[in-house]
């Protein structure tokens, strides 16, 4: 029997290589196409002599053509604030132009596809924990805006896609996720942490640390995908960890998994950082039979090699 062609934008970044080693061990044949504007080759390497894999250097923003796909699973955006807020006209373009192109290739060769979103869509929320039914509380022209409301456009147009075109959609929103492969400088607070400890520097955190994330081990995550991808689902389904931790007592929890001597820094909160974010995953758990396994303390040591090796090559 051929296998089943899979097709991951955005490929070469940290969430979606875990999800081309989780394609290729289902069975799939996996094509990436990623300009490396944030991704990197670095995290595909392991993958250069599968032969059931395949990587082209294609800018999504322009028109392409993959050829017949199966499934659709478009990650090409800038994630992390640091990145996003460098290229913040990129992340637009890949929200709206990108989107558009990916789901016209769906759309083409009736393939599913899945886009992930993000839990910024919620902004900084005043329900909580978020529901998927929440229409959010986001600052429309802020410094995150960029990153906000291109989400929010491209769930935008992949319900129009699937209302006016009938392409079988999936939307995962995807909540504060870590491991391997992160980039040490990209502004989330698991690698911001990770790096400062590893290097005995005292942790910086915004704010006086009460903010609080849910964060989700990266096997969890790209679990979650799959089962909503083999899914009926056609609305937003949140897949995070609803276990809800202040940004202190990750702090504290860095340090304690490292055995770091580091000490605590306070620095003034960024503009329209949220000061809550945690999902309610009661849909995952009905629809998918989906919950997180790993918790932070067993996430962070299973993450603590690659970190360390990621310092020491710096």
């Amino acid at each position: 029997m051929s296998r089943q062609r899979a097709l991951v934008t955005g490929g070469a970044g940290f969430l979606g290589s875990h999800l081309c080693d989780a394609l290729l061990s289902e069975g799939y044949s996996v094509l990436v196409l990623d300009n490396l504007l944030t991704g990197r080759e670095a995290n595909l390497h392991h993958l250069r002599r599968e032969p059931h894999f395949e990587f082209k250097n294609v800018d999504i923003n322009e028109p392409f053509d993959c050829g017949p796909v199966d499934y659709i699973f478009h990650f090409a955006c800038p994630a992390s604030p640091v990145d996003y807020m460098e290229h913040g006209i990129a992340t637009l373009k890949v929200g709206s132009h990108g989107t558009f192109h990916a789901l016209e290739m769906a759309r083409k060769y009736k393939a599913k596809y899945l886009i992930s979103s993000t839990s910024e869509c919620y902004g900084d929320p005043l329900e909580h924990p978020q529901k998927e039914s929440y229409w959010g509380h986001v600052n429309p022209i802020g410094p995150r805006s960029v990153y906000d409301e291109s989400k929010r456009f491209a769930e935008a147009l992949t319900m129009a896609y699937h209302r006016y075109h009938k392409v079988n959609t999936r939307i995962v929103r995807i909540f504060n996720t870590y491991g391997p492969r992160m980039q040490l400088n990209d502004g989330r607070v698991v690698p911001n942490f990770m790096k400062q400890a590893i290097r005995g520097e005292d942790l910086t955190v915004y704010g006086d640390g009460s903010q609080t994330r849910s964060f989700c081990y990266v096997s969890d995550e790209i679990d979650g995908f799959l089962k909503l991808a083999k899914s009926s689902e056609h609305n937003p389904v949140n897949i995070g960890n609803p276990n809800e931790f202040t940004i202190l007592e990750c702090a504290r929890e860095v340090i304690k998994v490292t055995g770091s001597k580091s000490k605590i820094r306070y620095e003034p909160l960024p503009t329209d950082d949220p000061k809550q974010r945690q999902p309610d995953i009661t849909k995952a758990r009905k629809l998918l039979d989906w919950e997180p396994k790993i918790q932070l303390e067993e996430g962070l040591k299973l993450s603590l090699d690659y970190f360390r090796k990621a310092v020491s090559e710096e």
